[in-house]
């Protein structure tokens, strides 16, 4: 009988309010685990088999597969690039681990997203988090011997509030901002390659190492911010500095140059969520965004851990 079954495990998804990029250089960045993650759960399945079932939000199935361990040859499910993932965390996993390879057959894995797999609020993170767990590895390990990254994704997964994350040490941070109800986060829809944006960071060389203090002291001025004021200034002062380095517009100048508060890219620019805020009524904000196409739209309580 495998030793994980009846495993059940938790790992918040994640947001990145200050830092993005330049956290791969070892920058303060303060980031935000969300309410919404993914749930796992380790049943019993077919003797010399892993059987691995994924949901999404809605309870539909995207991702069935079966391997057969040890070897990991595909039983069922056509080849893609969802199934090389996962046989990739897998194996690596279990490379880094004392635990026997064999400990995964006869077991059946379902997980559950809390959000849409679109997202990008990190179904790949909490992923990463679980199959560490499993192996009993050190789950920043495994993140660079299969996606790669700064990791302040996988600090989010299991952390209990708002944190300030630089160089693989994630600090609790007491972020509880009073004016939290002038936070909303909006779904562009607009997916981004995250690798061909840290390509274009990368390509800045020298250029970084000038805005990682600026960086830092940024999300220091952010943690400590009690206005919503200062907040949009300081929103304001890291997309010019994101913008500048990158050369990429902001969000706000593509899609809504007509807000009257501020809009911040988070993660890769122009992708998945962006942070608004507003001096106006939940209804008016939400309405001018619904106005614009744009149907999701979720307070700071609703998202924010």
């Amino acid at each position: 009988m495998s030793l994980f079954l009846g495993e059940v495990y938790h790992a918040q998804g994640k947001l990145l309010l200050t830092g993005e990029y330049f956290v791969l250089d070892g920058a303060m960045a303060l980031a935000l685990p969300t309410r919404l993650g993914q749930h796992f759960k380790v049943e019993p399945g077919k003797m010399g088999e892993l059987s691995w079932q994924s949901y999404d939000a809605d309870g539909t199935s995207w991702f069935n597969i079966t391997l057969e361990i040890p070897s990991f040859r595909i039983v069922s499910a056509e080849p893609s690039e969802p199934a090389q993932r996962l046989i990739q965390v897998l194996e690596q996993a279990f490379l880094l681990s004392n635990i026997p390879l064999n400990s995964l057959a006869g077991c059946v894995v379902i997980s559950r997203l809390d959000f849409s797999r679109h997202w990008g609020l990190g179904s790949s993170s909490t992923l990463i988090s679980f199959v560490a767990h499993l192996a009993q590895v050190n789950p920043y390990d495994l993140l660079a011997k299969t996606f790669g990254g700064s990791g302040y994704d996988l600090a989010c997964a299991l952390a209990k509030g708002p944190i300030v994350y630089e160089n693989q040490v994630a600090r609790p941070v007491a972020f509880h901002p009073a004016f939290a109800d002038q936070l909303y986060f909006v779904y562009l829809g607009k997916k981004q390659n995250s690798r061909e944006g840290i390509q274009r960071y990368r390509a800045l060389g020298e250029k970084v190492k000038v805005s990682l203090t600026e960086i830092n002291q940024l999300s220091l001025e952010v943690v400590a911010c009690d206005s919503l004021k200062a907040f949009e200034n300081l929103m304001l002062q890291h997309e010019r500095i994101v913008s500048s380095m990158l050369e990429l517009p902001r969000a706000q100048d593509l899609y809504f140059p007509d807000y009257w508060g501020v809009v911040k890219s988070l993660g890769a620019w122009g992708g998945d969520f962006v942070l608004v805020t507003s001096e106006r009524n939940a209804a008016s904000t939400k309405s001018y965004f619904q106005e614009k196409g744009f149907e999701v739209i979720l307070s700071y309580a609703e998202m924010i851990l």
